[in-house]
């Protein structure tokens, strides 16, 4: 057991943590029907997960109704996007029979078809006052630390307007704010810590010091159990993060011992302009459908540090949160922690050489189309083969503009593949001699595809 400093009331939690996070506090207390918002998301699921085990009903709310099924089958599902929920009317029939809401939902900031107002704020003051009309009573609340109505930040404000709502009400409520979520998925700050941790040879840092208190999910997730079931934590707000803070480079290294990786051989601090210009173009991806934690919400965040006060909880609970190192003691740390961090790194990388590899080849193809015709036109009539060149060059650009979404990326891997396939078959009938070509053209395409494949594996978001 973890020895804690007297009086902080973290010696208590040795004794306590296993009954607080496996819901046995529970104890003689009928099972609940609860709803969950965000419910494979980081916290989400891991909610989700406890609350299930603890013997609850879980109807889990996510975008997709059949990702949720996939990653937590033994919860029922309701697929639907929060932007849409924003009248009273829209949660009526998800209602019934809840005795309890846990919101664990939320975003960074716009997106396409989803405007941040309404997912963080109107959809929960709708459901907070569909709550009262049909009788639920018990909401708790998954927040952030600096969340309030007049914060400068959207993600902050809108946050605020949606705790500022439920402390309104007539609900027996919980406000939790977590500081910076450590969890065994990564997903979200969480894996965007991990890819900055496995940079190789030097470790780059922005705003290295900058304040951070971290929190492992193990806590939220006991803190959202106990919250729907002690009289004590009722209609009150709680920061949860870890008595010690840090500066980010701190965390950055700390996460990298943990992962194993190598200590770096210079910590280099990232000019803000410089991250300013990478958050842009996360935030000009995100319009695409890549969702990246690398977004200007993220930045200035980082930069105004996430720091808070976790006292009220301990005094309330008697429970001290995890310290960073004690979370991380508590995590896996393998070979597959690893792959993934690097994967994560040069991902978007893999993506857009990809995309670029395929567009300049449409390009030039169209460009230099004569040319282009000249190596096949012994073998096809002169139509046939200006056709070839022109269509097989729309071809290649529509591969490569597809890379681009996020929506069409895997698709648009899988067609690189197939269509590389169908050039070298036809290109070993027509032109066999490239193979034996000095600069390697259809050796070149052999790489292409392995690279193909490998991205392909990589697109996925969860």
């Amino acid at each position: 057991m973890v020895a804690y400093p007297k009086g902080s009331g973290g010696e208590l939690y040795g004794d306590r943590r296993a009954a607080l996070t496996s819901g046995s506090i529970r104890t003689g207390m009928e099972e609940m029907k609860v709803l969950v918002l965000g419910a494979y998301g980081l916290i989400g699921l891991e909610v989700s997960k406890a609350l299930i085990k603890a013997g609850n009903t879980v109807v889990a709310l996510g975008r997709s109704a059949d990702h949720g099924r996939k990653v937590l089958p033994n919860a029922h599902w309701i697929g639907t996007d929060l932007s849409q929920m924003t009248g009273t009317a829209d949660w009526l029939g998800h209602l019934e029979g809840i005795e309890a809401v846990v919101n664990a939902s939320g975003a960074l900031q716009d997106s396409p078809g989803q405007k941040l107002s309404d997912v963080q704020s109107r959809s929960i003051t709708t459901l907070v006052a569909a709550c009262e009309q049909t009788g639920v009573r018990k909401f708790v609340q998954i927040s952030a630390p600096g969340a309030a109505g007049t914060a400068s930040l959207a993600f902050l404000s809108t946050k605020g307007e949606a705790d500022d709502t439920l402390k309104r009400s007539g609900l027996d409520w919980t406000v939790l704010k977590p500081g910076l979520v450590i969890a065994p998925t990564a997903y979200g700050g969480t894996s965007l810590v991990r890819s900055i941790a496995a940079f190789p040879f030097v470790q780059p840092v922005v705003f290295a010091n900058s304040p951070v208190q971290t929190v492992s999910i193990a806590d939220v997730t006991g803190a959202v159990v106990r919250s729907l079931t002690d009289p004590a934590l009722s209609r009150r707000a709680f920061d949860l993060v870890e008595t010690e803070s840090h500066t980010l480079a701190q965390v950055i290294l700390a996460v990298r011992q943990w992962l194993a990786f190598p200590a770096p051989l210079r910590v280099i601090d990232v000019p803000p302009a410089i991250a300013r210009l990478l958050a842009k173009c996360a935030d000009a991806a995100a319009w695409l459908g890549w969702r990246s934690a690398l977004r200007t919400t993220s930045l200035q965040v980082l930069a105004g540090g996430i720091t808070a006060d976790s006292g009220d909880w301990v005094a309330a609970t008697g429970i001290a949160p995890r310290s960073l190192t004690e979370t991380l003691i508590d995590l896996p740390s393998t070979l597959q922690e690893r792959v993934f961090a690097r994967l994560r790194l040069i991902a978007p990388l893999l993506i857009l050489v990809l995309s670029l590899f395929w567009l300049a080849s449409g390009v030039i193809g169209l460009v230099f189309e004569a040319d282009a015709v000249r190596v096949i036109e012994d073998d096809l009539p002169p139509l046939l083969a200006h056709a070839s060149v022109i269509g097989g060059s729309c071809l290649d650009i529509a591969v490569g503009l597809a890379l681009l979404f996020r929506k069409t990326a895997r698709t648009a891997c899988l067609a690189s593949v197939g269509v590389s396939l169908l050039y070298l078959g036809l290109g070993t009938v027509l032109t066999p001699e490239l193979w034996a070509d000095p600069l390697g053209v259809f050796v070149k395409v052999l790489p292409a595809i392995g690279l193909s494949l490998a991205a392909a594996s990589m697109i996925d978001e969860r």
